[in-house]
């Protein structure tokens, strides 16, 4: 006990004690690294499963065909392989996701790391958080069933399935998304920065748009670009409430179709395995996936370029 004792007194570890510790060490190590390359594994093998059953796609429907045509019907005759009008419509409802979700999500990130006392923060968050836990078909069916016959009392041309509703909702889904991690980059600007502000004579208004905004900038787009790449890759809600009608229109009266609909419309069984049309859905799921590539390295260059280091 009294060998012990001194060893801790004296900050020295037994030999047998460092050696364990450099054991674990390494077990907890191996973990680790067995987990990242289990998930880079995993997105590897996912995108050469898509390129694989993609290419044979794209063997019979030329990449500019399928990239710049403005009809998409693989499974109506006469058939048509453009995919634009599956990608007019996810910016479609992403667009208007954006501009609920954006403003609303920087304010209320603004008013918690800024003006709200701890207890009301407690209280906030936590119930911004359970937006994020609803499963994205409740968010579909509410679109369908509430806020579709509350716009329809607005707008009378408004169809049942539309794109406005659905863009509506989602950005209602992602509010927590562009709340939360903007918050988390405010509340890592340094406090010193703040009180400077103040004596100089800042209001708090001045402080949060003048000073912490600006210095939060690159969590704050990269939360941006985050909650896009959620809106763009999202199924349910739009599968439900925008529609299964694939066009060329900015119109969010109409009806349309996403990337993401599509596929889950010809999964349900409408084509045989290994068909041309069977083979649409893995090359709509490649382009898909290069998009919120794209969107997630541009968010990485964000983060790097305007990065502040305190």
């Amino acid at each position: 006990m009294g060998v012990n004792s001194n060893n801790v007194m004296t900050g020295r570890t037994s030999p047998r004690r460092r050696k364990s510790a450099h054991f674990e060490g390494a077990i907890v190590k191996w973990i680790f690294f067995g987990c990242a390359t289990l998930s880079i594994l995993t997105t590897v093998a996912i995108l050469v499963t898509l390129i694989y059953q993609a290419s044979s796609f794209f063997f019979e429907v030329s990449l500019w065909e399928f990239l710049t045509g403005t009809r998409w019907t693989p499974i109506l005759k006469p058939r048509a392989y453009g995919v634009l009008p599956l990608v007019s419509g996810t910016l479609l409802v992403t667009l208007i996701a954006a501009a609920v979700a954006l403003p609303i999500g920087l304010m209320t990130a603004i008013f918690l790391s800024e003006y709200a006392p701890d207890k009301i923060r407690r209280i906030i968050k936590p119930i911004l958080e359970i937006l994020a836990g609803i499963p994205t078909v409740v968010y579909g069916y509410f679109a369908l069933t509430f806020v579709t016959p509350l716009l329809q009392g607005i707008f009378d041309n408004l169809i049942i399935f539309n794109a406005l509703s659905a863009g509506l909702v989602m950005g209602v889904m992602i509010i927590p998304m562009v709340s939360s991690l903007s918050e988390d980059a405010m509340m890592s600007v340094p406090r010193s920065l703040r009180e400077a502000a103040y004596a100089l004579g800042a209001t708090r208004y001045e402080v949060s748009l003048r000073v912490i905004v600006p210095a939060a900038l690159s969590g704050i787009i990269a939360a941006f670009i985050l909650a896009l790449s959620r809106a763009i890759g999202e199924t349910m809600l739009v599968t439900i409430a925008a529609g299964a009608t694939p066009r060329m229109s900015f119109d969010p009266m109409e009806s349309i179709q996403t990337m993401t609909a599509y596929i889950v419309q010809l999964s349900l069984g409408e084509a045989p395995v290994g068909s041309l049309e069977y083979n649409t859905i893995f090359a709509v799921g490649l382009l898909l996936f290069f998009m919120t590539f794209v969107m997630n390295l541009l968010g990485f260059w964000v983060v790097r370029r305007f990065r502040e280091v305190y």
